[in-house]
C-alpha cells in the first residue's frame, strides 16, 4: 500500500521552497509545463486510450466516457490553461488591507497560500493539470488522487509535469500522484490532517458526499450540478431554445449542463414543440409533468425524483408554472446551488431570478455552461465550490489562498 504519510513529509517539505519562488520563475515552470503536454501529447494519448477501453468493456455511460476521453483538442486546452494561469497577475503577498491604531501598530492583512492541497477526483484527467497549474501558482504543494478509470491517463499527465519541474531545478515533489487505486487508501488520505492543509473532492455525489463525511481534513465542497433554465413569459423563445440546447446537449457529463427546465404556462404551447423540435436532433429524452405532456403527449411523465436529478444523459426533466415566484421556488427546493439561468426582456424579472435564486451563478439569458474557471478568465479551476463558506463558484487563483496578519511595532506592549 501506498506509504500516505511520507508523501505527505515529502510535499510538507517542498512546500517552503515553491514559496520561495519569484512570479518569473513559477510562470516560467508553467510554460515549460504546457510545452511538455503538447510535446507528450502522442504519450498521453495512448494512455489515455487504455482507459477508455477499459471503461467501455466495463459499461460506462456516455457523459462519463465523454469525461474521460482525451484528444490533441482537449490536451491543446490543458497546456493552453497552463499558459493562461502564468499570464495572471501573482496575488501571493499582496496586501488585502492596511491601517494602523491608536497604539502605533501598523496592520496589514497578507495573501498567503493554503499550503498542502489534496484534490480527490474521478474520471478527469484534465482536472490533473488544472489542479496541477492553480497550486503551483499559488505556492501550494498538491497531492492528487485521481480515479481509477482515469489512472492511465493521470500517470502519463503528471509525468509530463514532473518532468517540466525538473528540466525548471524546481522539487518534483510539489505535485505528486497517489497511484493506488485501493479505496482504503482514499479514506486513508482523508485522515491526512497532520501533512493536507485543505482537501477538495470533485466528482459524483457519493464521492463528495463520502469526502464530507469522512474527512478529518477541511473540505472545500465542489457540488454536483442539477442546473436549471427557466423561460419566463417574457421570454425571446427563439434565444430560450438556443440557450437550453447548448446547455444541454454540448457536453452532457459535465456539472454545468442543463438537467432541469422550468416553462412558464403562458408560453408553453408556443414554446415546448420548438424546444422539443431542436432538441430531437440530439435524441434528448424529456421528462415533463402533466401540462407539459398536454402539449408533447409522447413526452415521458415526470417522477418526483426527475427533478433532482443530475442525468449526465441525454435526458431533461420539465416542469410547468404559473409565476415567476413559482419558478423561484421549485428551482430553490430541487437545485444543488451550482448554476441556474432566467431566460427574459423583462429586466425585473430578471432581476428579482438574479437576487433570489440560491445558488453560485445565477444567469440572465446565457447558457450555464460558462460556469468555468476558463471561461470566467481564471485560466482553469479547481472546482466549482456550492458552498458558502471561504469560495463559492469557479475557484480559482484565489480561492487557493488564505491570509494572515502581520503587525509592525516599535516596542508597544499591552497594559
Amino acid at each position: 500500500m501506498t506509504d500516505l504519510k511520507e508523501m505527505g513529509r515529502r510535499a510538507a517539505s517542498v512546500k517552503l521552497a515553491l514559496q520561495g519562488l519569484s512570479e518569473e520563475e513559477k510562470n516560467s515552470a508553467l510554460l515549460a509545463a504546457a510545452k511538455r503536454l503538447k510535446e507528450e501529447t502522442g504519450e498521453i494519448l495512448a494512455a489515455n486510450e487504455k482507459d477508455m477501453e477499459a471503461a467501455r468493456k466495463n459499461g460506462m455511460s456516455p457523459g462519463m466516457l465523454d469525461r474521460l476521453r482525451l484528444d490533441p483538442g482537449r490536451i491543446e486546452s490543458m497546456a493552453e490553461g497552463l499558459c493562461q494561469i502564468a499570464d495572471l497577475p501573482d496575488c501571493i503577498g499582496e496586501c488585502m488591507e492596511e491601517f494602523e491604531r491608536p497604539n502605533g501598530l501598523k496592520i496589514r492583512k497578507i495573501r498567503v497560500p493554503l499550503g498542502v492541497v489534496g484534490i480527490i477526483y474521478e474520471a478527469r484527467p484534465n482536472v490533473t493539470a488544472d489542479a496541477f497549474g492553480l497550486c503551483f501558482k499559488t505556492g501550494n504543494a498538491v497531492i492528487l488522487k485521481g480515479g481509477s478509470d482515469a489512472i492511465h491517463s493521470n500517470k502519463a499527465i503528471v509525468q509530463a509535469l514532473r518532468g517540466a519541474l525538473a528540466q525548471c531545478g524546481i522539487p518534483e515533489d510539489v505535485l505528486q500522484l497517489i497511484c493506488d487505486t485501493d479505496r482504503a487508501v482514499t479514506v486513508e488520505f482523508m485522515k491526512l490532517k497532520e501533512y493536507i492543509d485543505v482537501l477538495i473532492p470533485r466528482g459524483s455525489a457519493g464521492l463528495i458526499r463520502s469526502v464530507v463525511e469522512n474527512s478529518t481534513v477541511p473540505v472545500i465542497e465542489t457540488g454536483t450540478g442539477n442546473c436549471h433554465v427557466y423561460v419566463d413569459k417574457d421570454a425571446d423563445l427563439d434565444m430560450a431554445v438556443k440557450i437550453i440546447f447548448n446547455a444541454k446537449t454540448q457536453r452532457i457529463g459535465v456539472c454545468n449542463a442543463c438537467e432541469s427546465l422550468v416553462v412558464h404556462s403562458a408560453v408553453r404551447e408556443t414554446f415546448l414543440p420548438k424546444l422539443k423540435e431542436a432538441l430531437d436532433e440530439k435524441k434528448v429524452e424529456l421528462r415533463g409533468d402533466g401540462r407539459v405532456r398536454e402539449v408533447l403527449p409522447d413526452c415521458v411523465p415526470a417522477r418526483e425524483e426527475d427533478y433532482g436529478t443530475e442525468y449526465l444523459d441525454y435526458i431533461l426533466s420539465l416542469k410547468t408554472v404559473d409565476s415567476l415566484e413559482e419558478a423561484i421556488a421549485h428551482i430553490n427546493r430541487y437545485n444543488t446551488k451550482h448554476s441556474d439561468c432566467i431566460v427574459t426582456e423583462n429586466p425585473e424579472a430578471a432581476q428579482r431570478f438574479l437576487n433570489q435564486v440560491d445558488a453560485a451563478c445565477v444567469y440572465w439569458n446565457a447558457s450555464t455552461r460558462f460556469t468555468d474557471g476558463f471561461e470566467f478568465g481564471f485560466g482553469a479551476e479547481i472546482g466549482i465550490s456550492t458552498q458558502k463558506l471561504h469560495a463559492r463558484g469557479p475557484m480559482g487563483l484565489k480561492e487557493l489562498t488564505s491570509y494572515k496578519y502581520t503587525i509592525f511595532g516599535n516596542g508597544q506592549v499591552r497594559g
